[in-house]
C-alpha cells in the first residue's frame, strides 16, 4: 500500500479521511466498499475543495487496470475509472480514433472529470461526460450497477459527483482520429470581445480568450487561442476572417504567451498535429499549469456573455491581486443533470488564482456577486462559494431521489455534498 495522500496537486486543500485504500482488482474494491461505513473517491486530487473527503476510506483507483478497450464496430472505447485521459488519448489515436473534445489537462482521470462536469472548450462540444454511453458503478454493499444511455434517470448518473457509487468502468463515443493547429492571436481589444463574444467563442473547432482582466476598452484584452480542425471549413462561419484579422496576425509559435508564459509544459502551437497534441493546453508529459494555486470557474448562458463579462471587468481592481490567469470559453448545452450547462450554451469563466485563502475569498465573493444576475453556475471541483442546487437546476430533486435510490445509507455522502443540498 502506498502512503495516503496529504494534499491534492495544488497545495491548496488537505484531505480528510479516516482510512486510505488503492484496491488493485474489482473484488477488492468491492470488498473495500462492502466493509466501510463511508467512501469517497480520489482521482487525480485536480479539485479544489473538499469533494472527495470522507470520514471513512478514502479510496484511489490508480492501481486498478488501466485497459483502453475499443469497439470499432459501435464506435466506443471502454476505460476503467482511474485512468487519466493521458493514458486514453494517446492509446485512441494509435488505434485511429479519437474523442470529439479533450479537457485543458490530460492528467486528469476520466471518472473525476466526468464526475464533475469537467470540459474543454467550443459551443459544438459538450463537457466531457457528453460522450459517456454506459457508466458503470460499485454501490455501497459492493454490488455492481451499469446504467446507459437511453435508461430512465441516465443523465443522473453522468455528472454524479461520486454521490452514487464508485465508477469502474465508463464507455465513450469515439470519432475517427483528426489533425488540429492552434495559434495565439495578441490583438482582440475588451470592445470587439464585447461586441459579440459568442462569435470570438466560434472562430475555431475551440477558442480560449486568455485575459488578466485588465486594460481600457481598446486595449487587448490578452490572447485568444484559437485551436482549429484540419478538416473543418471556416470559410462556413460568417465574417470569420474579418474578425480574424482583428486578433492581430498570430504569435510565432516559439514566442511565450504573455498570459500563459514560456513554459515547455504547453502544447505546441503554429503547426498541425494529431488531436491529442493540440486540444489540451498542457503537455500529458509535463507538470500541468502552475501550482501552488486555487482555481474557481463559472457558467453563464452564452446569450448573456456580454453582460457577464462586463459584470465581472467592473470588479476588476479586486480580482488583479489574487489572480494568475483568466479564461473564457465556450460550452454546448446538454440535458445532463447536474452538468453545470444543462438546458443552456454557456460561457465559462475560469480564474486561476494565487493560492492565497485571503485574496481568493475576497476576488470570489466579488465574482459572484458580479455574477449574481447571470444565474451562474459554479464548477463542482473548484472553489465557490455556497451554492442553490435547487435554483440553478432543474432536476436537482430528481437527482436526490435517485441519489437516495442507489445509495439508500448514505455510504458515499460527505459533508461536502450534504453543505451543497445534494444528500
Amino acid at each position: 500500500m502506498s502512503p495516503a495522500p496529504v494534499r491534492n496537486w495544488a497545495g491548496n486543500h488537505g484531505y480528510r479521511f479516516g482510512a486510505f485504500a488503492e484496491p488493485t482488482s474489482l473484488a477488492e474494491l468491492q470488498d473495500v466498499v462492502s466493509q466501510a461505513e463511508r467512501v469517497r473517491v480520489l482521482g487525480t486530487g485536480h479539485s479544489f475543495n473538499a469533494l472527495p473527503d470522507t470520514t471513512g476510506t478514502l479510496v484511489s483507483l490508480r492501481r486498478m487496470p488501466d485497459a483502453v478497450r475499443v469497439d470499432p464496430q459501435r464506435a466506443v472505447a471502454a476505460v476503467g475509472g482511474g485512468v487519466p485521459y493521458a493514458r486514453v488519448v494517446t492509446e485512441l489515436h494509435r488505434r485511429g480514433w479519437a474523442l470529439p473534445t479533450t479537457g485543458s489537462l490530460p492528467h486528469i482521470s476520466v471518472a473525476g472529470a466526468v464526475a464533475t462536469g469537467t470540459h474543454g472548450s467550443g459551443v459544438g462540444h459538450q463537457v466531457l461526460a457528453g460522450p459517456v454511453s454506459a457508466i458503470t458503478t460499485v454501490l455501497g454493499d459492493g454490488s455492481l450497477h451499469t446504467a446507459r444511455r437511453g435508461d430512465p434517470a441516465f443523465e443522473g448518473h453522468v455528472v454524479a459527483l461520486g454521490a452514487t457509487g464508485v465508477v469502474v468502468d465508463l464507455e465513450l463515443d469515439l470519432v475517427p482520429t483528426y489533425d488540429v493547429v492552434q495559434q495565439l492571436h495578441p490583438g482582440l481589444t475588451w470592445r470587439d470581445l464585447l461586441a459579440d463574444p459568442a462569435a470570438v467563442l466560434a472562430l475555431g473547432s475551440s477558442v480560449s480568450v486568455f485575459t488578466l482582466w485588465s486594460g481600457a476598452d481598446d486595449e487587448p484584452v490578452g490572447e485568444v487561442l484559437v485551436k482549429q480542425r484540419t478538416d473543418a471549413d471556416p470559410a462556413t462561419t460568417p465574417g470569420r476572417e474579418r474578425l480574424l484579422a482583428r486578433l492581430g496576425d498570430p504569435r510565432p509559435p516559439e514566442a511565450p504567451s504573455s498570459v500563459l508564459g514560456d513554459g515547455d509544459n504547453l502544447t505546441p502551437r503554429g503547426s498541425a498535429g494529431p488531436w491529442h497534441t493540440r486540444m489540451p493546453h498542457f503537455r500529458h508529459d509535463r507538470e500541468p499549469s502552475w501550482g501552488d494555486e486555487q482555481q474557481s470557474e463559472w457558467f453563464v448562458p452564452l446569450a448573456r456573455a456580454a453582460e457577464a463579462v462586463a459584470a465581472v471587468r467592473s470588479v476588476a481592481d479586486v480580482l488583479v491581486p489574487a489572480l494568475i490567469a483568466g479564461e473564457l470559453r465556450s460550452i454546448g448545452a446538454d440535458d445532463i443533470w447536474l452538468s453545470m450547462v444543462h438546458g443552456r450554451d454557456s460561457l465559462a469563466l475560469h480564474f486561476t488564482w494565487r493560492n492565497d485563502d485571503a485574496l481568493v475569498g475576497e476576488a470570489v465573493r466579488a465574482v459572484e456577486a458580479a455574477l449574481a444576475a447571470y444565474d451562474a453556475r459554479p464548477h463542482w471541483g473548484k472553489v465557490a462559494g455556497p451554492v442553490d442546487v435547487d435554483r440553478l437546476y432543474p432536476r436537482a430533486a430528481d437527482f436526490r431521489r435517485l441519489r437516495r435510490s442507489l445509495d439508500p445509507a448514505g455510504v458515499f455522502l460527505n459533508n461536502h455534498l450534504e453543505r451543497l443540498g445534494l444528500a
